[in-house]
């Protein structure tokens, strides 16, 4: 490059190369090249110029050096976004990394054997359909001062559902407001639903997963209407990335399933915990309608807790749990979630722009308020997202999540804000829906971290 070249003729090379960082534009790789050309030999013919005729660099040479030593940082600097940007990169590149993961979700999803399977083949590296972008991976921020009193989720005594008297049962219903207006989340202690058949039920669920995959793959499939379903991540081919996890379904109510249909080794179980669960939601229904300021049945006697879906989760332990989730960033497309977990931790919920943890309290039971309560209170009720760590411990976490709600069952019911909790101050945020066109566009979109609320904003 000639001496004579200045950097005022370069300007629109320097912009553009600019102009790019923020707006990724695809001729990036070649705009680096050229300035990264232009800089060297800028440099060379200002500084090395200067040393052979053995005198010092003028004022104007020195900033010349000094803008190409910045050239150069920017340069280097697109390199590496271009290098190892998660963005898809050229049109050819974007197609056959489709078409490969196409395939590997295929080949995964036709072993039958889930993740669980994987573990099993003794893998040491996780399958490329199970990382997660960076930015869902980060490490969580610490927390503003302003905000260092908030730990986790509230915990509830709710007294054996039976209240010795008015004033305790009023405490746990301002104790449920708050959390459901805050968190949309709490646990629940003293909820009535035995120990023991706790523990048979998470029992149930690990002899499940860890039985012969030969048993377990006659259960196997994606035909989610079906009254129970073993199959590993319902959204496999629509979301982003695979989680590590494997689940098994039942619609538990409001058509019970034929026990002959179920598995023997949780059948029995089964039953009987989700009867316990369908008697635990009606109570907390009470509550939360009374929280509101309704008839205790008001939200009962709206269906609320008319169904019930079983979704048992198996997490095996995971090799990278640096590089996938156990279940994506997600709210729960119910009116009210029941959450049976081990004392494995992993569940995390977000508020304000921070995740907490949420410990394992022995015993306990966790309640989450679903997207379906937060659209008939008009947002008084908020059902904020949550999110499932890959597991990290040496044995498999399981968890049991029970949704009320007929999912994408025939229900022709119209939902839409409680008349009562709308005024001309605060008019209706969502048009009505039925619970079946909610879930159908809820499991189509998948857990791709947005909540399905928006699409039924007005």
């Amino acid at each position: 490059m000639p001496y004579c070249i200045s950097l005022v003729s370069n300007k629109d090379l320097i912009l553009s190369v600019i102009t790019s960082l923020f707006n990724n534009e695809t001729c990036l790789r070649r705009q680096c090249s050229e300035l990264l050309s232009f800089s060297i030999n800028l440099i060379y013919d200002q500084w090395f110029c200067c040393s052979e005729l053995s005198h010092q660099p003028t004022q104007e040479k020195r900033f010349k050096i000094f803008l190409c030593g910045l050239c150069l940082c920017v340069t280097v600097y697109m390199y590496q976004i271009v290098l190892f940007s998660d963005k898809p990169k050229p049109m050819e590149t974007t197609k056959i990394d489709s078409f490969d993961r196409a395939s590997e979700l295929k080949a995964f999803d036709e072993t039958k054997t889930g993740v669980k399977g994987l573990v099993d083949a003794g893998i040491s590296q996780i399958p490329r359909i199970f990382h997660h972008s960076s930015l869902n991976l980060a490490t969580p921020k610490p927390l503003s001062s302003d905000l260092l009193h908030l730990t986790t989720i509230p915990t509830i005594d709710l007294g054996g559902r039976v209240f010795e008297d008015a004033i305790k049962r009023k405490h746990a219903i301002e104790g449920v407001k708050d959390a459901a207006e805050k968190w949309g989340f709490f646990q629940v202690i003293n909820h009535g639903v035995s120990l023991d058949l706790l523990e048979k039920m998470k029992d149930g669920v690990r002899g499940f997963h860890e039985q012969s995959p030969e048993v377990k793959k006659q259960f196997y499939g994606r035909d989610f209407t079906r009254e129970f379903l073993y199959s590993s991540n319902f959204d496999l081919y629509s979301s982003p990335a695979a989680n590590w996890r494997d689940t098994f379904s039942c619609n538990i109510a409001p058509d019970p399933p034929k026990p002959q249909n179920l598995p023997e080794i949780c059948r029995d179980v089964m039953l009987e915990y989700s009867q316990q669960v369908i008697n635990l939601g009606e109570f907390l229904f009470e509550l939360l309608s009374e929280a509101l300021g309704l008839n205790p049945n008001h939200l009962n006697d709206i269906d609320c807790s008319k169904g019930l879906l079983m979704l048992s989760h198996y997490y095996p332990p995971c090799p990278e749990p640096e590089l996938t989730l156990g279940t994506s960033p997600h709210s729960d497309n119910s009116f009210l979630t029941v959450l049976l977990t081990d004392q494995i931790e992993g569940l995390q919920v977000h508020r304000e722009g921070y995740w907490f943890d949420v410990p394992p309290v022995p015993g306990a039971l966790v309640i989450n308020i679903g997207d379906f309560l937060q659209l008939i209170t008009n947002d008084k009720f908020i059902s904020l997202e949550h999110r499932v760590l890959a597991n990290r411990a040496t044995r498999a976490r399981v968890s049991v999540a029970c949704f009320f709600s007929t999912g994408v069952r025939p229900n022709p019911r119209m939902y839409g804000p409680i008349k009562e909790l709308v005024s001309e101050e605060d008019p209706p945020k969502y048009r009505e829906t039925t619970i079946k066109d909610y879930s159908t566009y809820f499991n189509a979109k998948g857990l791709d971290g947005t909540s399905a609320l928006l699409h039924f904003k007005i």
